[in-house]
């Protein structure tokens, strides 16, 4: 639907108003309120989850018209499964503490005075997505749990999917006391609003993009408020000389083909030469086996003669498909400076049974998770105990890394005297 331009403004005008009234409320709200919430929506989510397959069906079979590839129409289709872990993911929020009041640090000072750092929410969060309508659930349970109102705007190619999952957990938010305004989503379709929603620094407290690179681009480019990028994950896997190589066979595998299509997923391998002989043929034949394509280098290229030769650009790229760019590394210092030159920040894996190398490996490599001997896939929020995440930071601060309940706070001094006064 295309929305006047004089009419979209006041729409978004009076969201963001509505939702910087409903964030002063929500940061009041009882836990126990928002617990409550949480798991009444979870519970309505598996019960309603026939109506959201519906809408959702309807969004997949539309999807080519946008230009969808087979990986984005994996991350945009959903079913049982993938709704029940929505509905788990709220639980496992529910069941977290809760980061508002939270007390940080605390001190004395010597003149008596209390001095404590405590947890606040950050207000209102203007979220732009794309694709994936699970995330429609994770952002809202997030927000709401750590006190902040969320403006949620999801990609058009999601759009019922998004909005019947949306119409669930709001209608159940004036059952626990909470204002319906704390959780919106932008009907309106019409890219213009995401402008004027970036312009409103007075309502908007942080933007967070989770999306393509053009997305991301231009929240910076437009964005009156600070931004909390979800950017690229070209993540690497390297398997270093002391391999386990039945492990890295496995772990590669893994975090490559499971789910190709998203940012923790490896886009490149890097093999010391010491195990190239052995392992390239390995793993060659099990990417090949589960149809991914390899881009290699020189050497690569000898060994697997399917390989395709890798190009410049191949090693700086997200593909979000099954490619994957393998070049062999004669140091352990040339790997980390492969990573250096066209890492993201995102995820880093290195493979190896020498524990001096391991640690090193984690002391150099600078992203926001460095994973030993272990997936890729692992970084994300519901896998490291965060109960959901609303997207990986790759930037470095405020937050970094998945970012679930705490990231979504800030914090206040509250000082407590009897009478001090400054000399």
């Amino acid at each position: 639907m295309h929305t006047p331009p004089e009419s979209l403004l006041g729409l978004c005008q009076h969201m963001a108003r509505q939702a910087k009234t409903a964030s002063q409320e929500l940061a009041v709200a009882s836990t126990a309120a928002k617990n409550a919430w949480l798991l009444a929506s979870a519970e309505a989510l598996q019960k309603q989850s026939s109506v959201i397959l519906q809408e959702n069906a309807h969004d997949v079979a539309t999807a080519p018209e946008f230009g969808l590839n087979a990986a984005a129409i994996d991350r945009l289709t959903l079913n049982e499964k993938r709704i029940a872990a929505m509905a788990e993911g709220m639980r496992q929020v529910a069941a977290l503490p809760d980061p508002v009041g939270e007390v940080r640090e605390g001190s004395i000072r010597p003149n008596g005075l209390e001095v404590l750092k405590v947890g606040v929410p950050i207000g209102v969060i203007f979220f732009l997505y794309e694709s994936r309508p699970n995330v429609t659930v994770d952002a809202a349970a997030l927000c709401v749990k750590s006190g902040n109102a969320v403006i949620l705007r999801g990609g058009k190619e999601a759009q019922r999917s998004n909005s019947a999952a949306y119409r669930i957990l709001h209608e159940l938010l004036p059952q626990y006391h909470l204002p319906e305004s704390c959780v919106q989503l932008v009907s309106t379709t019409d890219r213009d609003a995401v402008g004027h929603f970036l312009r409103m620094p007075q309502f908007i407290d942080l933007a967070i993009p989770r999306g393509g690179e053009s997305l991301i681009r231009r929240v910076m480019d437009e964005a009156q408020m600070p931004v909390l990028k979800h950017y690229l994950g070209n993540c690497h896997v390297y398997v270093d000389s002391a391999a386990d190589l039945d492990m890295a066979e496995r772990i590669v595998v893994n975090a490559k083909c499971q789910r190709p299509g998203v940012c923790n997923a490896a886009e490149s391998l890097l093999i010391h030469a010491d195990v190239a002989a052995a392992f390239l043929p390995k793993i060659g034949a099990a990417l090949r086996n589960a149809q991914v394509e390899i881009r290699g280098c020189t050497e690569t290229c000898r060994v697997l003669n399917f390989a395709k030769p890798a190009t410049e650009d191949d090693y700086g790229t997200e593909f979000l498909d099954l490619i994957l760019s393998v070049k062999v590394v004669f140091t352990f210092d040339e790997a980390v400076q492969q990573i250096r030159r066209y890492g993201s920040g995102h995820t880093e894996a290195i493979i190896t049974q020498d524990y001096a190398t391991a640690k090193r490996f984690t002391k150099m490599i600078d992203a926001a998770a460095v994973m030993v001997n272990a997936s890729t896939r692992f970084n994300d929020g519901f896998e490291l105990g965060l109960g959901a995440e609303i997207g990986i930071s790759t930037d470095k601060f405020h937050a970094r890394g998945p970012c679930g309940l705490r990231e979504l706070t800030t914090y206040k001094y509250i000082v407590l005297g009897d009478g001090q006064i400054r000399s």
